[in-house]
């Protein structure tokens, strides 16, 4: 089992505007006709290897408005909300939504039982992702590079983090413009 934060980012590095919102992400229309050009790599491929996932409340709240409880995206796994406050979870067929109080430390052994053989994806936000690191629980940081520039926003990640660089592993160039990058976090 591993933690993996998976998330897109603008090149100065945010995940949303300041009011959350993401329309730089989702309208963009771009395109890369180098020869080293790869297809968009499918979410639906990196999804299959997530067994659980996990979210700060925020995140959980722009899902639930703007996706809706009745369609809730992650059915099919069990899905770990960190809040310091109650929220109404969606029910459904199939949805395991688990809001809870503590710290990841607290709560890791079981966000990381349940996602059994899988990987736990930290969706967001830039702190959740920032409380994974602090606990030196993060293994992965996968993001997709969008050549937007926004110039203020919510960061990837909401502090500096402890230890040394981040081991690139991967960086493929897509059809898309966008550039998929992948780090691990040396121990």
């Amino acid at each position: 089992m591993s933690v993996v934060y998976y998330a897109a980012t603008t090149l100065d590095g945010y995940i949303a505007e300041q009011d959350d919102t993401i329309d730089w992400l989702t309208g963009y229309q771009g395109r890369y006709d180098g020869e080293d050009a790869a297809p968009a790599r499918g979410y639906e491929e990196f999804y299959a290897g997530v067994g659980a996932l996990v979210m700060g409340s925020v995140t959980y709240e722009w899902v639930v408005d703007h996706i809706g409880a009745d369609d809730w995206p992650y059915a099919d796994k069990p899905c770990w909300v960190l809040s310091s406050h109650e929220l109404a979870a969606p029910g459904g067929e199939g949805v395991d939504v688990r809001v809870v109080r503590g710290s990841v430390a607290e709560r890791f052994d079981e966000m990381a039982a349940s996602a059994g053989e899988g990987r736990l994806w930290v969706v967001g936000g830039g702190n959740v992702a920032s409380q994974f690191a602090d606990e030196g629980l993060l293994d992965e940081v996968e993001v997709t590079v969008v050549p937007v520039v926004l110039g203020g926003g919510k960061p990837l990640f909401e502090r500096r983090l402890a230890g040394g660089p981040m081991r690139l592993e991967r960086a493929i160039p897509r059809a898309s413009g966008m550039v998929e990058l992948r780090f691990s976090i040396p121990r």
